[in-house]
């Protein structure tokens, strides 16, 4: 059985629980059930009161992912392709928008900017609906950010190939992140233009991909909310990546970034904003990026923030030449802020060794290098382990999870010595 069908098997099963009453078990009132109820089909669909529909035009029929996936570049899964790490070798800090990965759920779809509009409304909001175009957005006092992308799931093969537990998933390796400088309008810009209530308690961005369907029953477009603090402290509505206009693939004309979160509160081709003065729900915080399994609450433990994680620029299983010095490069990153260090074992994590600093310091990612003169040939396994600046570094191995999400522990990447 493959992992793709591995996951919608699973998917479904979480559908069918989640729909029959699994939200009486997390304690929630009937009320907002039948609210997650109606989130799953009908809500999404229905049109925006006071204000045309943003235009998304069907996506073109070439595949779910408009851009090349050359595999040198990339790991295809289906809708989501991942980079590989030796794709990243002499790239410079930032991640290229042609090897940047991808993540959808659907297809990329095809968006007339002209015609596009963000749409703001709910309980939430003094003024009621507001609708900005991009050329509004564009006039706003602009930010950039250097900021990473992560899917939740990165690492999440590991899971099984280093601690043989079972996970549901797309079984990506640690290529599922890029960094990039993101150029648009801070969301507490648009808020406070919007006329947000002192008592707003939750955003919920929405994007104009396709509706997604799985197990039969349709979850509507993709939708996460985000606490109103986040919201308005360092979340960005991106028009740039890069210096150039968002590419189709990455959220095409706007996207929004939340640093040091994970991918999921990114949402791609941005088309509505509910600003409520309750708690809103959808399947992406309750059905899904949940810690769920042996030793978690019935109803999960809600994801947020981003775990430590380290990579080698180097092609999985890679073979190098043995009798001279090898110059390893590689990058660490986590949620929580810069890295402070980063070490390294060629033994497989018998002794341990400082690696150098390279690049810019205090970034959304840490490049670093090490000088490795191989004793001999043979199998080797290449480890590499950071410390971020709260202190919080790469444990052995990661707490089990059923979805396989946040895998942080020190990856173990083998190497052969010709």
């Amino acid at each position: 059985m493959s992992t793709d069908q591995t996951e919608h098997e699973y998917d479904a099963l979480r559908t069918r629980q989640w729909l029959a009453g699994e939200a009486d078990a997390r304690g929630l009132s009937r009320r907002h059930l039948l609210r997650l109820g109606a989130a799953a089909g009908v809500a999404a669909a229905a049109p925006f009161v006071g204000s045309a529909p943003a235009h998304a035009e069907p996506a073109e029929p070439a595949g779910p992912i408009r851009k090349p996936l050359p595999p040198e570049l990339f790991y295809t899964f289906g809708t989501n392709a991942e980079t590989r790490w030796e794709a990243m070798a002499g790239q410079g800090y930032y991640t290229p928008a042609d090897r940047f990965f991808v993540r959808n759920h659907t297809s990329t779809p095809t968006i007339d900017a002209q015609a596009w509009r963000l749409q703001l409304f709910g309980s939430g909001l003094r003024h009621g609906p507001v609708e900005l175009s991009l050329r509004d957005l564009r006039r706003l006092p602009s930010v950039s950010y250097d900021a990473a992308i992560e899917c939740t799931g990165n690492g999440r093969s590991f899971f099984t190939t280093q601690q043989g537990q079972t996970v549901s998933g797309t079984a990506w390796k640690l290529g599922a992140v890029g960094v990039a400088r993101w150029r648009g309008v801070r969301l507490s810009t648009v808020l406070h233009r919007a006329g947000i209530r002192p008592d707003a308690v939750d955003v919920l961005p929405e994007g104009l991909d396709d509706e997604w369907v799985t197990g039969g029953v349709n979850l509507g477009r993709v939708r996460r909310p985000l606490p109103v603090a986040k919201a308005m402290r360092d979340v960005l509505l991106a028009y740039e990546m890069n210096g150039e206009p968002l590419p189709p693939d990455h959220g095409y004309p706007v996207r929004v970034v939340v640093p040091g979160w994970i991918g999921i509160s990114a949402i791609k081709w941005l088309g509505r904003i509910e600003v409520s003065t309750g708690p809103l729900f959808s399947p992406w915080n309750t059905q899904f990026y949940r810690y769920f399994g042996p030793g978690y609450p019935a109803d999960g433990e809600l994801l947020s923030r981003q775990v430590v994680k380290s990579a080698f620029e180097l092609p999985w299983q890679a073979t190098v030449t043995g009798g001279r010095t090898h110059v390893l490069h590689g990058r660490s990153w986590s949620g929580n802020g810069p890295i402070r260090r980063v070490e390294v074992s060629t033994d497989g994590g018998t002794s341990w060794h400082p690696a150098t600093a390279t690049g810019r310091r205090g970034g959304a990612w840490q490049q670093w290098s090490y000088r490795w003169r191989p004793a001999g040939p043979g199998a080797y396994t290449l480890r590499a382990r950071a410390v971020d600046v709260t202190g919080a570094s790469q444990p052995d191995m990661t707490p089990f999870n059923t979805l396989g999400y946040l895998f942080d522990a020190v990856v173990a990447h083998p190497v052969t010595v010709a």
